[in-house]
């Protein structure tokens, strides 16, 4: 029990989210005020390779920061529900969510797109030129991506889907290892993960340089239009996470047995600490709080809101896939049924390893290797990470909402 409670330390990063908007912000002032003159040429031409190096150094650490944060993450999930009865059933439901979120964004995303199209200056002037390819990878393309000849060829070659499920199979497999080799392969991953994540964090202390290089020769070459672009972003992206905030209303009434104007009531003084800090761990004693008014037993919520803060967070495979989607949508590069489920899956299995971490660091780890899966190009993903500040707030109003409900619905179980 008190291996599937403890958590993971990672060092602390502080991410400079809203410096990284004041960049682009700047930046897209800046090429449209400068726009046709001598002063943007000489601008451009140390803004452009700045912003374009700084994309390369953080495409650079996300491959080992995804292993080292997989294999922890697995490893502290399987921990969690080895824990008992109310850890498997907690767990349990934390799975079906998980996905149940990443399939649903897989239909709605899509179907918002094909309503509400992304306006074409607008796709111009933030695709990142766009995918070369334009054909929809089939069910045996998909396979033969999960299934590669040689895996440290696919990690110098940055395939994240075969990648993924390798060390997720690595990690379920050293479970069932002797406890001494289990933990000198536990400290080996976390290790990596922990170094990767400094390394990451300085990576993204040059966000505002980096975002203000490509915004500026963005907003050089397109104008406003950019602005519109992100602003439909960050609707589409955010009726994803919305979708997840009403399904947890749906499951505490449901499965948790919760009628919804106390429910909602309940939530209020937990979103206002949510919308706040932008932090589900902060929101914790609020949500504790709740779930006494709620009648929920208080030994089910000790054990299962610090459970679901450390190793769940709801709306991660609803966004994270919607933000991919957009970037195929951006790219023109299309999507089968079998690239959006490799999607979903993958999705799934990095939302548990992104936990706990600021919303810009845990947007860059968990979109790339979706994205990636599903054969979308990520160069949009640099300029879309500057604006994730504001997504993030419906990210952390699902997250703790589910929590409480989830809490809800396995204090009932536990009852019944």
């Amino acid at each position: 029990m008190n291996e599937a409670a403890e958590s993971i330390a990672f060092p602390e990063i502080k991410v400079p989210a809203a410096l990284t908007f004041a960049g682009l912000v700047a930046g897209f002032a800046a090429g449209i005020v400068l726009r046709d003159s001598v002063l943007l040429s000489q601008l451009l031409a140390v803004a452009k390779p700045a912003g374009a190096l700084w994309l390369k150094a953080l495409q650079l650490t996300i491959l080992p920061l995804v292993i080292g944060l997989v294999y922890t993450g697995i490893s502290q999930t399987l921990a969690a529900a080895g824990g008992g009865a109310l850890a498997r059933r907690a767990v349990t439901l934390f799975f079906v969510v998980l996905l149940a979120s990443g399939a649903i964004s897989a239909l709605l995303v899509p179907a918002l797109l094909e309503t509400f199209p992304i306006p074409a200056k607008a796709v111009a002037a933030l695709s990142g030129g766009g995918a070369e390819a334009a054909k929809v990878p089939g069910f045996a393309e998909i396979l033969n991506a999960m299934m590669p000849e040689n895996i440290f060829a696919a990690a110098a070659g940055g395939a994240m889907l075969p990648m993924v499920l390798f060390v997720s199979v690595f990690a379920v497999a050293a479970a069932r290892i002797g406890p001494a080799p289990r933990k000198a392969l536990a400290q080996v991953f976390e290790g990596l993960a922990a170094a990767m994540m400094v390394v990451v964090g300085w990576v993204l202390m040059l966000a505002p340089i980096g975002v203000f290089g490509l915004a500026i020769g963005l907003a050089a070459d397109s104008g406003s239009d950019a602005i519109s672009a992100l602003a439909h972003y960050i609707v589409v992206v955010s009726c994803a996470g919305l979708v997840v905030l009403l399904g947890s209303f749906a499951l505490a009434m449901t499965l948790g047995g919760q009628r919804l104007g106390p429910f909602a009531r309940a939530m209020l003084p937990v979103h206002a600490v949510a919308f706040s800090t932008q932090s589900s761990l902060a929101s914790l004693p609020a949500m504790l709080a709740a779930t006494r008014r709620l009648g929920v037993r208080e030994a089910t919520a000790d054990f299962v809101l610090p459970l679901a803060v450390a190793i769940f967070r709801a709306t991660s495979p609803a966004m994270n896939m919607g933000v991919a989607i957009y970037a195929a949508y951006l790219t023109g590069t299309p999507l089968s049924v079998w690239a959006l489920g490799a999607g979903v899956l993958v999705a799934f299995l990095v939302s548990l390893s992104s936990v706990s971490l600021p919303g810009t660091l845990s947007f860059v780890i968990s979109v790339g290797p979706i994205a990636n899966a599903m054969g979308v190009p990520i160069a949009p993903l640099a300029l879309l990470v500057a604006v994730e500040m504001l997504p993030d707030l419906m990210r952390t109003l699902g997250n703790v909402t589910m929590d409480v409900a989830v809490t809800a619905a396995v204090d009932k179980r536990r009852g019944e």
